[in-house]
């Protein structure tokens, strides 16, 4: 079942037509239909398309984790970056597109590197045919004693005194969610099902958005963070190193 048909399926059990329930909403009636047709372009960015979903479970008598889980699974942006989110909200404008480059132009391109390839190949089998002269043995001599030196381990930790660690654990249902660093850099992007834990490191600082604020817990260098919402709720939330209670 897909969140339109729930949502058709929820409205018809309340009893209720569009226009009853775009009044309980503030939601009109024409943006209610083309929700039931799983069509949330017209929201005004992800954030507004998820708070009009919960309003409407919650007119419903529905419950909120479930339709915005079934958003989640359908609208998922994991794929997109920071800047695609920035430019759906308003934030920044969308930059010119590159010129593309034609088939043609592509076509010549492959052509000219296989008669490249195909020619360095020949004069290096040329070359490996004439040298026919052999070298005089040498006299073996010990092998030099070499002290190998041993690669730094990569840890999967950010450490040092601006680092900071956040520890999340989906301890009370699923949520989505989505993490970046003090730089806009996306750590991750998706679905953390019930029971599931992910832990994070940067410098500076750590920026999560909880798509059901109420389902997780979380620790930021060891330390319990409160509650940070409720369930259905989304929540932007900075942690820094030197967060504290």
């Amino acid at each position: 079942m897909t969140l339109g048909s729930a949502i058709a399926s929820a409205r018809k059990r309340a009893g209720m037509s569009l226009d009853d329930l775009a009044e309980r909403t503030s939601i009109r009636a024409s943006l209610l239909r083309e929700f039931e047709n799983d069509s949330f372009e017209k929201c005004g960015g992800e954030t507004y398309a998820r708070g009009h979903v919960r309003n409407v479970a919650v007119a419903l008598n529905s419950d909120p984790a479930e339709f915005l889980e079934l958003f989640d699974a359908e609208q998922s942006i994991a794929s997109r970056s920071m800047y695609d989110l920035l430019v759906e909200n308003n934030v920044t404008n969308p930059k010119n597109e590159k010129n593309r480059i034609s088939i043609k132009t592509l076509a010549i391109i492959s052509a000219s590197a296989l008669v490249l390839v195909g020619g360095g190949q020949l004069v290096i089998s040329n070359m490996n045919t004439s040298t026919t002269v052999k070298k005089a043995p040498s006299a073996p001599t010990a092998p030099a004693k070499s002290t190998a030196t041993p690669s730094p381990q990569q840890s999967a930790l950010v450490t040092g005194a601006n680092a900071v660690t956040v520890q999340l654990s989906a301890t009370h249902g699923s949520t989505w969610i989505l993490v970046s660093d003090s730089a806009g850099t996306i750590l991750y992007s998706g679905r953390m099902a019930q029971g599931e834990n992910k832990t994070f490191s940067a410098n500076e600082k750590i920026n999560v958005r909880f798509g059901n604020a109420g389902a997780v817990d979380v620790l930021v260098n060891g330390k319990p963070e409160a509650r940070l919402g409720g369930i259905g709720e989304v929540v932007d939330r900075t942690f820094e190193a030197n967060s504290s209670n």
